[in-house]
């Protein structure tokens, strides 16, 4: 099989998957095609044909990236004020509360409800912390060996997909905000998290509110 054929089966692929396809998931595509690894389409090959494809839709409005749970086709930023007149709808809102819990786990994970309390000064809500739980961006990874064995949360891959980021190691340096700083002196960078975050890869970016303790559909 040759490059440009390779290439036609994985943009047809990712343009049709409703979630991003692993690398796993897209070898599968080639697993009767003649091979140059074990009967399947290698990785080498895919990696060399994805890249090849991700410079061919280089000068569009879509682009292709590689993500936490695999690669996907997406809008380009610079395409979301256009895209957002077809979804007037008002976007979730989330509190600078829920922000600041969700850098502090996202920068300092994987760490217990004991451990950002500490470092906010204040007491967190567990409505908030569920919260994050049902939007699929943060979970319990195990349990510290303290009395009470209290939970261990860090984010998912799916929070990695909705900031559009493969790894934690591409989050951006912490920066001042406001004046608030996370416990050892490692500011707070809320309006990243504010910005980028997207429940879904259709939806308009998330509302930044100073509000507190409204509801979880308006402003956690």
């Amino acid at each position: 099989m040759n490059t440009a054929e390779a290439k036609l089966i994985l943009e047809t692929a990712l343009l049709c998957a409703p979630e991003p396809l692993s690398l796993n998931d897209l070898k599968a595509l080639f697993a009767e095609e003649a091979s140059d690894v074990d009967g399947v389409i290698g990785t080498p090959a895919i990696r060399e044909a994805l890249e090849a494809l991700r410079i061919d839709w280089t000068d569009r409005g879509i682009e292709l990236v590689e993500l936490s749970s695999g690669w996907r086709f997406q809008s380009k930023p610079s395409m979301k004020k256009y895209l957002d007149r077809l979804n007037p709808e008002r976007p979730p809102r989330y509190s600078r509360a829920t922000l600041e819990i969700l850098a502090i786990i996202a920068y300092h994970q994987p760490v217990t409800r004991g451990d950002i309390e500490e470092i906010r000064g204040v007491t967190v809500n567990s409505q908030t912390i569920r919260m994050l739980e049902e939007r699929g961006w943060v979970a319990t990874v195990g349990h510290k060996n303290a009395p009470g064995r209290p939970a261990l949360l860090a984010t998912t891959k799916q929070f990695l997909n909705d900031l559009g980021l493969a790894s934690l190691q591409q989050l951006p340096p912490l920066m001042q905000t406001d004046g608030d700083e996370l416990g050892d002196g490692a500011p707070i960078d809320i309006r990243f998290l504010a910005s980028g975050l997207q429940p879904d890869p259709n939806q308009t970016a998330i509302v930044f509110t100073d509000a507190e303790g409204a509801r979880p559909d308006e402003s956690c």
